[in-house]
């Protein structure tokens, strides 16, 4: 039964102890400075995929110092993101037992990264479902996690235009079926947020954490 640990939005005091826990996985679901994400890496012997959120900074790959500098050889490029971590947005990992896809970025409500309009986000979410049905042609497994930063529209989201969800996440979720769709964006500010369900596949919002042991 592998054990995931799923954070998001908000920085985590306890961290330390809440590693204790063990996990096979760690998921992040985006708007958490890269610094405790590579903590995370750090403290526990465990692999940490994320997405990013739409207050995370662009995923630019960096050119390696060289010296001279004019000398600019590809294969010495920094990874964009934490030091560590696998990005998975719009792509698919297997990592801890299980088979993770993610798709990251918030609606777009003013200028910056990872923002999409819902035209935009089912092109990637279809790009997305392409990806995990060739997998499964090769190998006969199916995606088990999908993580987001946004929750689907109308299951969590909020009514103001930057937290409105996505339209794309519930014909994702039909088509892969998985067991959970785990976001983040939705602050709870002290109040429970329910989960909910999309068919079969449990919806949860994890800010600022969530540990989840899934019967795979």
């Amino acid at each position: 039964m592998p054990r995931i640990l799923a954070v998001a939005d908000e920085p985590t005091p306890g961290l330390p102890d809440l590693l204790d826990a063990r996990p096979d996985v760690i998921l992040s679901c985006g708007d958490l400075p890269w610094d405790d994400l590579e903590r995370m890496v750090d403290l526990v012997n465990a692999p940490l995929l994320f997405v990013p959120g739409n207050h995370d900074p662009a995923l630019t790959a960096k050119a390696a110092p060289l010296w001279p500098t004019s000398i600019a050889i590809r294969d010495l490029e920094d990874p964009p993101g934490p030091r560590g971590c696998t990005n998975v947005d719009g792509r698919i990992e297997d990592a801890g037992g299980l088979r993770i896809a993610g798709l990251g970025g918030s609606i777009r409500y003013r200028p910056g990264p990872h923002q999409y309009t819902q035209a935009q986000m089912a092109r990637r979410a279809r790009k997305l479902a392409r990806a995990a049905r060739r997998k499964r042609r090769r190998d006969g497994r199916a995606v088990d996690v999908v993580i987001s930063h946004s929750p689907p529209k109308g299951l969590g989201d909020e009514d103001d235009a930057a937290h409105e969800g996505f339209e794309a996440l519930h014909t994702l979720v039909a088509r892969l079926r998985p067991a959970l769709l785990l976001h983040g964006h939705i602050h709870p500010y002290g109040f429970p947020k329910p989960d909910r369900h999309l068919g079969d596949t449990q919806v949860i919002n994890v800010v600022p954490f969530m540990v989840i042991d899934l019967e795979t």
